[in-house]
């Protein structure tokens, strides 16, 4: 576009330095940068003509992309042009043929409730600041706490599963030594918590953050299916006490990352019982299926957890970032984190403070991540949402019935979420079983599969080993809009990138 072009435009004007918004320098640039990301980040970016990645290496984008900040401003033509730039090179993670990672997908509704939370750029900590945000998040977390089967529960919205999970043990922690909240750790002993080896990482991480110490994270084993071995904790749980640990708290998941897997609650739950331990069920990935009455018996047992994680943003295909954490502790989180600041949260206030939320909260600002929730699911109700669940298992299965018996792929195991792990031989492979260097050239082939569709842009599916296992490919589903066609699509493209490895 040229200066001429963009002054017609209305788009030649320098972007200024004041914050505010001026109808008259602004009101042009905002419907041109609107039309922009509803054509080229919503509806080019989810063509199955259009390319997943335009994929371009470090060095090379650098000097593509005007990354540099100037002393002097530029126009506003120029800054569409760069944020053109931004979209063309990105990921497009709403493409139905991007299944890389345990998000995708791009809902229209969810958008337009994003949208509205970044014009209006709320931070809801107390009612006076966040009315109908806190309002809000007060009828989707009770919703979602019937799901789960909760009589009595309490919530709240966080920046992300990982920082969910430390939610659950730090409640847990706080739970079982109330005294921790002016004493500190000193004289607690060593304070031990159960996961499986399959867990997420981020249980080991709040392990480090909250001074446990990654050592006494203890890694249960899982069976052949990658859940928990329920007899194998026991056996964790007695030789933690032997050793002098004290054991508090069992992190159990509902959905693996890899494997998507889902852990016997209802068995480990009876062990927490038994044993006095906080039961914690992250459920952030495999949660959705609560929404499904096909699905949701893979997570019985889990209105007995204290706690859980569950990500909006994961199987119900939300946008980026929606976690919620629940537990049916009425009153706990507030008991465990308040500091009760007095510049916000005032006891002489003109209204219920009952309905200032902040204080139990981690951080103090925050966003009103649940308006794009709440957009979704108010424009599609519960019975959508379900419908959505329940595409994305019976495209999963499709996936697999197709592969099963197709030459060169294997399946890993039986997929219990919409996660399927297979191999792929590529046809000089095949028959060279009894090789000795077959495992190593196999371990290659996903990764080089990969790279091939990657650079064309045609399709993103992960991969990754798992302990013994080496490489093997691994299709995520959230976006309902994938279709049978698309997955005879995703078939195919493995087979043609591997045909010549």
């Amino acid at each position: 576009m040229t200066h001429e072009q963009e002054e017609t435009n209305g788009l030649g004007g320098l972007c200024g330095w004041e914050s505010g918004p001026d109808p008259a320098h602004h009101a042009h640039f905002l419907r041109s940068a609107l039309e922009l990301l509803v054509d080229k980040a919503v509806l080019q970016s989810t063509d199955r003509n259009s390319r997943v990645v335009e994929w371009v290496q470090p060095d090379d984008l650098k000097k593509r992309l005007h990354l540099t900040l100037e002393d002097d401003p530029v126009t506003q033509g120029d800054l569409l042009k760069y944020l053109d730039e931004v979209i063309r090179y990105s990921v497009k993670t709403g493409h139905p043929y991007f299944i890389n990672q345990l998000f995708s997908s791009l809902d229209v509704y969810g958008l337009v409730g994003q949208w509205v939370t970044d014009a209006l750029n709320p931070s809801v900590y107390t009612y006076e600041v966040a009315p109908v945000f806190t309002l809000m998040e007060f009828e989707v977390l009770s919703e979602m706490a019937k799901h789960v089967g909760y009589e009595e529960h309490d919530g709240l919205f966080s920046p992300g599963g990982s920082i969910s999970n430390m939610y659950g043990m730090l409640l847990a922690r706080y739970y079982r030594f109330p005294e921790i909240k002016k004493q500190g750790i000193t004289g607690l002993g060593r304070l031990v918590a159960f996961t499986s080896i399959d867990a997420h990482y981020s249980v080991v991480k709040s392990a480090i953050t909250l001074g446990l110490g990654s050592d006494n994270l203890i890694l249960v084993n899982v069976d052949e299916n990658g859940r928990m071995d329920v007899n194998h904790l026991k056996e964790c749980i007695t030789k933690a006490r032997e050793e002098g640990g004290v054991p508090f708290i069992v992190c159990a998941t509902a959905g693996t990352t890899v494997l998507g897997a889902y852990d016997p609650i209802e068995r480990v739950s009876q062990v927490c019982q038994i044993e006095g331990l906080w039961l914690h069920v992250d459920a952030a990935w495999g949660g959705g299926a609560l929404l499904s009455p096909l699905h949701k018996h893979k997570l019985r047992g889990i209105h007995r957890a204290d706690s859980i994680t569950w990500n909006p943003h994961k199987l119900l295909a939300s946008p980026q970032q929606c976690s919620v954490f629940l537990t049916r502790h009425v009153g706990l989180l507030k008991d465990c984190n308040s500091a009760s600041a007095a510049y916000l949260f005032q006891r002489d206030k003109f209204y219920d403070t009952s309905y200032d939320t902040g204080d139990k909260h981690l951080q103090c600002g925050r966003r009103a991540d649940v308006l794009k929730f709440w957009t979704m699911w108010k424009a599609k109700g519960t019975k959508g949402l379900t419908k959505h669940i329940e595409k994305l298992f019976t495209m999963s299965k499709l996936f697999a019935d197709k592969i099963r018996s197709r030459d060169g792929f294997t399946l890993l195991l039986e997929p219990e979420c919409t996660n399927v792990c297979f191999w792929y031989a590529p046809p000089s492979l095949r028959g060279h079983e009894d090789n000795p260097d077959y495992t190593t050239r196999l371990h290659a082939v996903a990764p080089r599969i990969k790279e091939r569709m990657v650079k064309e842009g045609t399709m993103m599916i992960t991969y990754q080993p798992l302990r013994e296992r080496h490489n093997f490919f691994r299709l995520v589903l959230q976006n309902s809009q994938v279709n049978e066609d698309d997955i005879d699509y995703f078939v195919r493209q493995i087979e043609i990138h591997g045909s010549d490895l």
